[in-house]
Parts: C-alpha cells; structure tokens; sequence
C-alpha cells in the first residue's frame, strides 16, 4: 500500500536538514530522507507545480522500492543498477515514453544529490533517453464539438453551468486542472480574456469568444448565485454544494455529455484542449501563438499538433504548387 505523500506546498513544508543523514542508514530510510531534500528543493527553488511533484515523487517511490528490494543503497547505485531497473519495468509493461520520464526524474534526482555532495558520482551520466513513438493525440471533429457543446438539454442552473464550462474549455483550450481552480476575479469577461494559473504557477491570458462570452453571462447572472445560496466562493465555477468543482466531477459530465449526445469516441476534458489546438492551427493560426494558449514552455510540445490529415495535404499541394497538375 502506497504510502501517503506528504505537503508540498513550500511555504508550509519544513526543509530536510542535510546533516540528518546517517552513514549507516538502510537503503529505504536513506532514499526516502534524500527524496524528501529533492521534493523541498523542487517545490520551494524550482517553484514546479504539485501535479509534477506529485509525478516526480511516484516515480521515485518507484525506483526506491526496486533498490530496497535489491538491499542497494544511493551510494552503491551504478549505471549497471539503473539499467537493470528499466529492464525490469519494461518487464512489467511500462512504456518506452512512461522509462523517459522515469530516467529524466532519477537524472534530476542523480544530479541533486551530486550538487548537493550527498554523492560523489551520477549514475545516469551515460544512459540515454529510451524513444518512444510519440502518438497523435485525439481530438473531435468541430461538427462533434457542436454536438457536445449543444448535449446539456434541459435548462438549469447545473447545466447552464456545465454548458458554460464547456465552452469555457474549447474556446481557451485551459487544461481542466486550470479550468476548475478558476478564480472569479480571473475572468474578464468584457474584455473577453481569462487569466490562467498554469503549470510552475506561470500566469498567461487567454481570449474566448462571443459564444463563449454569452454562456458565460447566463450562468453568472442566473446560475451562480443559485448554486451558492447563502454561501460565498471566490471560485468561478461552483457545485450544488457551494463547493469549487472537481476535476473528476468534470470528467464525468463530459461522459454523460457524450452518452447523451451519441459521441462514440472515448472522450476526456483533455480532448477537447487537443481540439482546440487542432482546429486553430488547420485553419490558419500560428504555431507560436497557439504555445502562448497552451501555456507550453516549449514550442516542440505544441508542435504535436501541426498534423493535418493527408486528404487535406493533397488538395493543398494540388491547388498551390504550380506543377501538382499536368499540363495540357
């Protein structure tokens, strides 16, 4: 059983002491001190966000379960063991793209302790990224953007307020974390631009359009303040309880959106920041502006998105090169 992870909010987090360290520690209470000395630096230096924390710690606990087991502590760890751990975890049916974020955070971690002379050499040094192919991600058709958007039925103040999310989420292309953290005082809905919190506590603003705007407007004046009652929030998006909603809870009214709609694909709030993105730039937005949405530090991220499907290839190429036709 998973133990539970601790805080890793820096400003109420108490930093590891380096002199706790005891030479003769066993393996697991000798990682799991020099884990918690990475987790405080990464959260309080490096300002990353708890969701990557939170990754980089399972993938620690991870990799400190395997060395336990093997009784090695971080001292003895060499490349050998290192590679050996993946072979193991390829075993078990872990991906080549989940081992390249398993080795980027150990060679992070390797590297700490170096810096911080906890040890004298890195074992990662010399070990190279496995590849992995990446895939295109799915995204829906903007005739099944229409469907889904349009799914909610009757009106209410729940679907008014889940019609006005879903807008909200394909006009901005926000992650659904981002979307359900929303304050109140980020949206402007005059000027038709909301401010997003993103990863690394990054802020970035964000247009949507009219039709977003006006959903937006029927859920504030009319949705709102009957969710609440008598309660106060300062969360944009509120519950039947009063209570900020939950990334799970949008993920289900997206199910039951698609259900109801007759969507057949796998659909997840996800999808529709990948829509999003697609459909901006297959008609005609910059591959830099489009970054500057995502909230993606770099642009090779957004890149993903430049596939277009090759039947519209072909009609470019036949319309715009000059030779794509034979003469006659």
């Amino acid at each position: 059983m998973r133990q539970k992870r601790g805080n890793l909010n820096p400003s109420t987090r108490t930093a590891p002491s380096l002199t706790n360290r005891s030479p003769g520690s066993i393996p697991a209470a000798e990682f799991r001190h020099c884990q918690d000395l990475f987790l405080y630096y990464l959260a309080a230096e490096k300002r990353l966000s708890e969701n990557t924390i939170s990754s980089y710690q399972a993938d620690l606990e991870s990799f400190s379960s395997y060395l336990a087991e093997k009784k090695i502590s971080l001292k003895q760890t060499e490349t050998n063991h290192i590679r050996d751990y993946f072979s193991f975890s390829k075993e078990k049916g872990i991906t080549n793209r989940s081992n390249a974020r398993r080795l980027s955070c150990l060679r992070s971690f390797f590297r700490f302790l170096l810096t911080e002379k906890i040890i004298d050499h890195d074992p990662t040094n010399i070990l190279e990224i496995p590849k992995s192919r990446r895939s295109l991600p799915d995204n829906l058709s903007v005739a099944e953007i229409d469907v889904l958007l349009a799914g909610q039925g009757e009106q209410t103040p729940l679907t008014i307020r889940n019609t006005a999310m879903l807008h909200l989420l394909y006009a901005t292309g926000m992650r659904v974390s981002e979307l359900v953290k929303l304050p109140l005082m980020a949206l402007n809905i005059n000027a038709g631009f909301v401010r997003v919190l993103g990863k690394g506590s990054k802020e970035r603003l964000v247009p949507f359009g009219e039709e977003a705007k006006e959903k937006l407007l029927v859920y504030l004046q009319d949705s709102r303040g009957k969710l609440l009652g008598h309660k106060k929030s300062p969360a944009l998006f509120v519950t039947a309880r009063g209570t900020t909603m939950t990334r799970l809870r949008f993920w289900q009214i997206i199910q039951e959106t698609a259900i109801k709609t007759g969507i057949k694909k796998k659909i997840s709030p996800h999808m529709l920041r990948h829509s999003f993105a697609t459909h901006l730039l297959s008609h005609g937005a910059d591959l830099r502006s489009v970054q500057l949405m995502l909230g993606h530090a770099d642009i090779s991220t957004t890149q993903i998105y430049t596939h277009v499907d090759n039947s519209r290839l072909k009609a470019i190429h036949q319309k715009f090169h000059p030779r794509s036709t034979r003469k006659k």
